[in-house]
Formats: structure tokens, C-alpha cells, sequence
């Protein structure tokens, strides 16, 4: 199981996440991510979760047409850690290259 991430190393952290915010009703980062069009939503998507699965750490969203509103948790930890960091800065890539 990861650790929590301790407040210090939080805001370290989500300095380097513009566009995140941490959900003031759960210990979870969210993002919307917005595409031209359903196709690279959903490609965007694709590609995400080939890296999820890698990581074996799979993303809360929920997507319609171009827009793919993401809340990214680690469950079985009870909060945010560096899994979702990592997750969330792979996600924040991936979407400056979809096409």
C-alpha cells in the first residue's frame, strides 16, 4: 500500500499539476481535460489507460463528447499518494500529444 502523501510533500507536488485541484469533499486530485472533438477524447483515453494498466493504477472519469472529467484517488490507501501524481502528470502529457 502507498502512504499518504504528508501536507509538505502535497504542495510540492501539486505545485507541478497546474489545471488539478484537490476535491474539497475526498483526499482526490480532479481535472476536466477538454479536446477538439469525441475522437480525441476518446483516444486520449485509450492511450491513458495502456499507462494505467502498466501502473495498475486506473483513473475515476467519465466522459461525453469532447470533455473527459478525470478524479484520481488511491483507494486502497484512502487518499492521494505519488501514484496519482504520477498518473495525473502521464494524463497531463498525453493530452499535449493526442491529435
Amino acid at each position: 500500500m502507498a502512504p499518504i502523501l504528508d501536507l509538505a510533500k502535497r504542495q510540492t507536488l501539486l505545485s507541478q499539476l497546474p489545471g488539478w485541484i484537490v476535491l474539497p469533499t475526498r483526499d482526490a486530485l480532479y481535472r476536466e481535460f477538454v479536446f477538439e472533438d469525441f475522437q480525441v477524447a476518446f483516444r486520449f483515453m485509450s492511450q491513458v489507460a495502456v499507462v494505467a494498466e502498466e501502473m495498475n493504477h486506473h483513473p475515476e472519469w467519465f466522459n461525453i463528447w469532447n470533455k473527459v472529467q478525470v478524479t484520481l484517488s488511491t483507494h486502497d490507501s484512502g487518499g492521494l499518494t505519488e501514484r496519482d501524481i504520477a498518473l495525473a502528470k502521464a494524463m497531463d502529457h498525453l493530452a499535449v500529444s493526442v491529435k
